[in-house]
């Protein structure tokens, strides 16, 4: 086959388009954007320095050299479908960037393969207005369609994440993606240690400056239930990432107990929290966990606080910039741009180039007729039970809905 032509829309900070280079071991042909977005770009943009970008107008016609690509793909905007924003739902605003890139993509581009990731909820009913209109665009232009449903820890991430993915393919056939199986890869404890290299300043950056082992209920952790070890000797005995809470809380240890200790110690305002939990739970509530967590083993989705609490497993300090890209398995020579400290939550809006490059790897197949393929209006397949839907109409039969 000739080589794969490939470009990005909304790159941000360029996680997709690293997965594809890896797969095909070019750069990208270009970058096309919307207004808005040229911060969280400036990322992509500064590790392709030589790939054109462009911001794309309404109601504007793209330059044929922004046209002609095998392959294009999206991390558009997920707040509106995640799971971790307040406001989301089926008809926000924000689902609207998935439309106006497909519209965009599938109408001026026309690649072979357009793709793109979002929340995981895309792929349940509350993303089934969206994704019905997703599929009226693709059938327009020529596409079909189908979701990718899968977690991070099979594609080489110690992350107990969700993802969805979305792929219109030019013609009338769909092919059957390969299902992959957990990871054997590093624990995220050997992630963090192995991430910094000398003279890099990410690694010299440590967002959170504070010293783990001073959080009150570390404290009590690490001096009443283990009798004064340090968080070093700590991090040795657990099995699998903790944080303060979910440790005292599995020891079955009553808060109001843990608040005496911490008002001795001069901690009012966490002996306060602790009483305030302790109500909560016991009326059956929920709480907040935003802690500071030790990793051993398996971390849950990269994302919130993390940057700001993981610690790391040798050292009494929370992580470096380096640290939290390393976790999301971007290269090592790649460098967040601008504001470190306003910039750091764009490694988390990221695909893991990892996850980018399995997705990658599937479209190579596709592209060089490696891959099964079917006829049919979509499908849904779920990486995480090794299951499929397959839809032949615009409504599924009572068979294809079982």
């Amino acid at each position: 086959m000739s080589k794969v032509k490939y470009a990005s829309i909304v790159p941000l900070i360029g996680g997709q388009t690293m997965g594809m280079e890896k797969v095909w071991g070019e750069k990208p042909d270009f970058f096309l954007s919307f207004p808005g977005f040229q911060d969280h770009d400036q990322h992509a943009r500064a590790y392709y320095p030589n790939t054109p970008y462009h911001i794309i107008e309404d109601n504007t016609a793209l330059d044929p050299k922004f046209t002609g690509v095998d392959v294009l793909s999206t991390t558009c905007p997920c707040a509106g479908l995640s799971s971790l924003s307040p406001s989301s739902n089926s008809e926000s605003a924000t689902n609207d960037w998935m439309l106006r890139s497909a519209e965009v993509a599938l109408g001026q581009v026309k690649p072979r393969v357009f793709w793109g990731e979002n929340a995981p909820r895309l792929a349940t009913k509350m993303g089934e207005p969206t994704v019905n209109k997703l599929k009226a665009i693709g059938e327009k232009y020529g596409y079909t369609f189908s979701l990718y449903q899968t977690k991070s820890k099979f594609h080489g991430l110690p992350q107990v994440r969700d993802r969805a993915f979305y792929f219109f393919w030019k013609g009338s056939e769909i092919p059957l993606l390969s299902y992959y199986a957990e990871s054997d890869g590093m624990p995220i404890e050997d992630v963090i240690r192995y991430a910094n290299e000398s003279d890099d300043p990410m690694s010299d950056f440590i967002p959170n400056q504070n010293i783990p082992s001073d959080d009150p209920l570390y404290r009590y952790v690490l001096e009443v239930m283990h009798g004064g070890i340090s968080h070093v000797e700590f991090a040795k005995t657990i099995d699998a990432s903790t944080n303060p809470m979910d440790y005292i809380e599995a020891a079955g240890i009553d808060y109001r107990d843990v608040a005496v200790w911490l008002r001795d110690k001069g901690f009012e305002k966490k002996a306060v929290r602790c009483e305030t939990v302790h109500a909560k739970l016991a009326a059956g509530g929920s709480i907040m966990r935003k802690t500071v967590t030790i990793p051993k083993g398996l971390i849950g989705a990269f994302v919130g606080h993390f940057p700001l609490m993981l610690t790391h497993p040798d050292e009494d300090r929370f992580i470096t910039v380096r640290e939290s890209l390393a976790i999301m398995s971007m290269p090592a020579d790649f460098q967040l741009q601008g504001s470190i400290k306003k910039n750091l939550n764009h490694i988390c809006q990221n695909v893991p180039v990892t996850t980018a490059a399995d997705m990658s790897t599937e479209i190579d197949r596709f592209l060089s007729n490696k891959l099964p393929l079917i006829t049919a209006k979509s499908v849904i397949q779920d990486n995480r039970n090794r299951t499929n839907k397959i839809v032949q109409g615009n409504c599924p039969t009572l068979e294809e809905f079982i």
